[in-house]
């Protein structure tokens, strides 16, 4: 189902657009004037830092010739103190852009991590969660320093561009235009390499997410890896997608530093021609002081284009992120409120499924016309083989997914209709999964319900049977467990989660393989919790052990997404079929 793993790239389907970095100044709109008082800081120090050359140019053409010790004081003391204005210009614009920079940091990255919790299953289905996780972490780091810094540093830049152009154009205009001869020859460069260079970028971002993909799937299966003895074969698949992101990180490098390497060169051609025109061609008009003041100012003149050589580097680079991470937002969320969407207010527990029939992929259907009707308090057991759509059902009846065709409905709603809020804060959920969060253990069976008061979470340990290993632990409650609950038993980790959805006091009550990791000591002892939860609620039971089953008001036997056999447990064993079969090979295994 998934549509890609750790060794395949994914795909942009859209080619280059400015419209993603238009979208991105939305973000940036609301510290506008901090920046545009970042940009006078440096407007004025890049200003002060241009009146150097000049006074230089003054002392060896007026000053020292003359030995006038006065003015030679005075123009080092103005020489001074442009340096130390301008540092200080620098350092306060330096501290006001981090924190411009740390706050789209912190917008970007909010708005995708609340994107990411409102999309469905499928979309964590389809990817490796690695992938995810590079856009929200990575590419949000590189995208916010473009966005602040990055943008006031080309405006800079440019406008140093100007500046120096018009000084020195006032110093002699024959040198000038020497200097600016080499800029065509450079545009020329950097509009031929562009598209490569946005291929190279993808490439690498590329390989880049495949490898954090490949290590977060390590981290999260190092348990499997040892049990099986696979250290050396990772570490062999490590070694080959870190190969291939080296291999694109370089070959971008490569690519990238075409518009450095020629801007480099482009200046040194420059300054040079500046000293041989000004000796040979123009001699003895150019003074001394000004040759060397025009070569100071060539200088200067390259180094903004440099930057800004650099600066469109990490453009791009930066709009090769911004598309992922705007794909990401751009995902479509499948499962949301409908236009017209009510509260569900004070749920029964009456179930309906009428004609549904569910896809995960297309083409490829889990359940097929599938019917039935729930009362209000009736515990309903679904049963059968693996993979034949068990979950499936009560994954719709939450609508973590949204039927291919047919409808469910509660109490009458369909649940396409009513709030997803409303609906699923009236359900309790035990997923097969019992995913436990870091935190204390006290945190996670209130996480579903924040308010609940100590008393509250103690007696629903108790009703589980959990509240006996949890006291004996370092700290009881109020100890501390790792992110998977690593510290805790498959067996503790499931009464945990179970004493969370008890908790949370639903109308409706999903336990899918709740009891599979529990032994049958404490299962006997936990039947007795469950009996009494169940009573007055609606609920969907799927287990493999049938003595959890048995009294049941209903068993539904699920065989390739359809309902082949319905009835309690003393009437699907009087007609001796699947459900027969079933307990019948169960008991002789036992």
């Amino acid at each position: 189902m998934a549509r890609n793993k750790y060794d395949i790239d994914e795909t942009l389907d859209e080619k280059y657009s400015s419209s993603n970095l238009k979208r991105a100044l939305v973000y940036v709109k609301p510290y506008t004037f901090k920046m545009i008082l970042a940009f006078v800081l440096s407007s004025c120090a890049s200003v002060l830092s241009l009146i150097g050359p000049s006074l230089l140019q003054k002392a060896m053409d007026v000053a020292i010739p003359n030995k006038d010790m006065a003015m030679l004081t005075k123009l080092a003391c103005i020489t001074l103190g442009t340096v130390i204005i301008s540092t200080l210009f620098g350092a306060v614009r330096g501290i006001i852009m981090s924190k411009v920079g740390q706050s789209l940091v912190y917008d970007i990255r909010r708005d995708v991590f609340n994107h990411l919790q409102e999309l469905p299953f499928s979309y964590y289905d389809s990817r490796p969660h690695g992938k995810i996780l590079v856009r929200v972490v990575q590419y949000v780091n590189a995208v916010s320093d473009m966005l602040s810094n990055g943008i006031i540093n080309i405006i800079i830049e440019l406008l140093n561009v100007i500046f120096i152009a018009v000084f020195m154009f006032q110093m002699d205009a024959r040198l000038a235009l020497i200097i600016l001869a080499g800029l065509p020859v450079l545009l020329t460069i950097m509009f031929i390499i562009k598209p490569l260079q946005r291929k190279v970028r993808l490439i690498h971002n590329n390989k880049s997410s495949n490898l954090t993909a490949y290590t977060c799937e390590n981290i999260d299966g190092v348990r499997v890896s040892q049990l099986f003895d696979r250290q050396k074969v990772n570490i062999g698949i490590y070694d080959k997608l870190s190969a291939l992101t080296k291999k694109a990180w370089l070959n971008s490098i490569y690519v990238m530093g075409t518009v450095w390497f020629s801007t480099e060169n482009i200046s040194q051609w420059v300054v040079s021609f500046v000293y041989v025109a000004g000796i040979m061609w123009f001699t003895p008009s150019v003074e001394v002081g000004v040759l060397i003041a025009m070569a100071t100012y060539a200088s200067r003149f390259w180094q903004p284009i440099t930057a800004l050589a650099n600066l469109y580097n990490n453009f791009l680079n930066t709009v090769s992120y911004l598309e992922r991470i705007f794909q990401t937002i751009d995902e479509p969320v499948d499962i949301c409120d409908a236009e017209n969407a009510y509260k569900l207010e004070d749920m029964q527990g009456n179930v309906e499924f009428k004609n549904v029939s569910f896809e995960y992929e297309k083409g490829i259907r889990v359940l097929n016309d599938v019917s039935f009707t729930v009362k209000k308090g009736e515990s309903i057991a679904l049963v059968g083989p693996t993979g034949a759509g068990k979950s499936t059902i009560v994954n719709l009846i939450s609508r973590f997914y949204n039927v291919t065709e047919g409808n469910v409905y509660i109490d009458g709603n369909d649940i396409n209709e009513v709030t997803i809020n409303s609906l699923r804060s009236q359900m309790g959920i035990m997923l097969q999964d019992s995913f436990i969060f870091s935190g204390t253990i006290a945190d996670n069976i209130r996480y579903g319900r924040l308010d609940a008061t100590q008393a509250e979470i103690e007696a629903a340990c108790k009703a589980v049977h959990a509240d006996d290993f949890i006291k004996e632990m370092e700290c009881g409650y109020e100890t501390v467990v790792n992110e998977r609950g690593g510290r805790l038993s498959q067996g503790q980790k499931q009464l945990i989660a179970f004493a969370r959805t008890m908790l949370s006091d639903p109308a409706i009550l999903i336990l899918d393989e709740a009891t599979s990791s529990i032994d049958a000591k404490t299962e006997r002892l936990l039947q007795q919790g469950i009996e009494t939860l169940l009573k007055g609620r609606t609920s969907f039971i799927i287990a493999h052990r049938l003595s959890t089953i048995k009294s049941c008001d209903k068993i539904m036997f699920i065989d390739g997404g359809r309902i082949v056999e319905c009835g309690n447990h003393d009437e699907l064993m009087a007609l001796r079929g699947r459900y027969y079969d079933l307990c019948t090979a169960q008991t002789n295994e036992e």
